[in-house]
């Protein structure tokens, strides 16, 4: 199948920032065995594949997510991605906001300024006990430990637990999606992270808007605030807007397009 292919990055301050997905527009429903192996040919942390719902219906499209391994049922920064090609692709669409219906429901994006701003589900998490040996397998001797619809928060004594943490994957992979987290020692930020997801084909993911939506919430209640600013502090690092609105979640950042191609098999 041959189809128009974007590498883009997402919550970028620019190039080789952020975090990469693929962004494939497709024109028709295309098999799910098909996409999975172009998300594992990719090897990003996520492709996403968009289509029209229906022809000439201008801004609402299907929208699915896969990392090299699994389709997932969130992806904030391949959904970023999506929405920054089909503005950058269709001088007719003039920013509109585009709707896309996912298997978490339908999300919409609008352009803010330079960026877009996703309206998500937020994604609150509560205390847990920690499965055994997942502090061991995160390489942490101590934290406050949350589970939700993502998998498992874990908040850390301070950034430098953050950024010290050293994850043995192989052992990770036991368990679903991890977070580690704790308040930013930088004025520019309410609070920093890193996302591990060996479980699914991803050992470190560079920025993770799905994870916003239960760091948002998390946050919120703690520092007294509904709008914030995250820093995701993975080699690649990038911020992620947030704003906490009830039962949903909005993220925004920039988007930069890399490459631009055709998928040809």
């Amino acid at each position: 199948m041959r189809a128009p292919l974007f590498h883009v990055d997402a919550f970028a301050s620019g190039p080789f920032t952020g975090n990469p997905a693929a962004v494939c527009l497709l024109e028709k429903p295309a098999d799910a065995a098909w996409m999975q192996a172009v998300a594992a040919e990719m090897n990003l942390s996520e492709t996403a594949f968009v289509r029209p719902v229906v022809a000439n219906e201008p801004g609402h499209f299907e929208l699915r997510w896969f990392t090299p391994t699994v389709e997932v049922d969130l992806c904030g920064h391949a959904t970023l991605a999506s929405a920054h090609v089909l503005w950058e692709t269709d001088p007719d669409a003039g920013g509109k906001p585009a709707k896309f219906e996912t298997r978490s429901g339908t999300l919409t994006a609008t352009r803010r300024g330079e960026g877009v701003e996703l309206d998500f589900p937020a994604d609150p998490v509560a205390p847990a006990e920690p499965e055994r040996g997942l502090f061991d397998a995160l390489g942490v001797a101590d934290a406050d430990v949350s589970y939700g619809r993502f998998g498992w928060v874990l908040e850390l004594s301070d950034t430098s637990a953050v950024r010290d943490a050293r994850p043995d994957f192989a052992r990770l992979a036991a368990f679903d999606g991890v977070v580690v987290t704790a308040r930013s020692d930088d004025p520019r930020y309410d609070f920093v992270s890193r996302c591990f997801g060996p479980k699914f084909g991803i050992d470190e993911d560079p920025v993770t808007g799905s994870a916003h939506c239960a760091l948002g919430p998390y946050w919120a209640e703690r520092l007294g605030k509904t709008e914030l600013i995250g820093y995701q502090a993975s080699a690649r690092g990038g911020v992620v807007l947030v704003r906490v609105d009830g039962d949903r979640t909005a993220l925004a950042g920039r988007a930069v397009t890399v490459t631009r191609g055709e998928l040809m098999a």
